[in-house]
């Protein structure tokens, strides 16, 4: 029981932390405010903009409207981040999601895409990116949709670092030569 009510209490983080960084982007006109009055504590509208890189999809959605989930726009979500290796699509945790548009949010710059290296990896490409590299988690939040690689186009990568670590929402890596961030809904930590 404790990691349902971690993860609640986690979203209920994320939730109020995205609340107050939209209404103040909505007085800079970067974004707008989020609203208050959801029934699970996850209110306003949600929107992702993603770029796959290795498959040069481009997503741009509304994935949670009035403290709801979309469930076409999940699924798209979930094909975009696939693991482009074998095409296996693996349900991405939410948790996620909400993360990534927080950070958004904090980074201030609108809906410009996120560009993603990994996104979900089935257990068989990690197990061969573990045997290539000692830089890759044999049990990484990867294989479980908890996990994600990104950089944003224009954002310096510092930047983007340093805000997904303020943020103290789950684990946070930082990969210069390889230009990505590792982002997930793990514990706390950094790398």
């Amino acid at each position: 029981m404790r990691l349902p009510m971690r993860r609640h209490l986690f979203r209920a983080g994320i939730t109020a932390m995205a609340a107050g960084v939209a209404a103040r982007g909505a007085v800079a006109g970067s974004r707008p405010a989020a609203s208050a009055g959801a029934a699970d504590g996850i209110a306003g509208i949600a929107r992702l903009a993603l770029v796959n890189t290795h498959t040069g999809e481009a997503l741009d959605v509304v994935y949670r409207e009035r403290g709801h989930y979309l469930d076409d726009a999940i699924a798209e979500i979930d094909r975009v981040l696939r693991d482009h290796r074998n095409g296996e699509v693996f349900p991405i945790d939410r948790v996620l999601l909400d993360q990534l548009d927080a950070l958004s949010a904090l980074l201030g710059t609108g809906m410009r895409p996120f560009h993603v290296i990994s996104g979900y990896r089935s257990p068989a490409t990690n197990a061969m990116l573990a045997a290539r590299s000692g830089g890759v988690a044999t049990h990484s939040l990867h294989m479980s949709g908890r996990a994600i690689d990104i950089r944003m186009p224009g954002v310096p990568l510092a930047v983007l670092h340093r805000a997904a670590l303020g943020m103290r929402a789950g684990g946070v890596g930082f990969y210069p030569r390889s230009d990505f961030v590792h982002v997930d809904t793990g514990r706390v930590r950094s790398w």
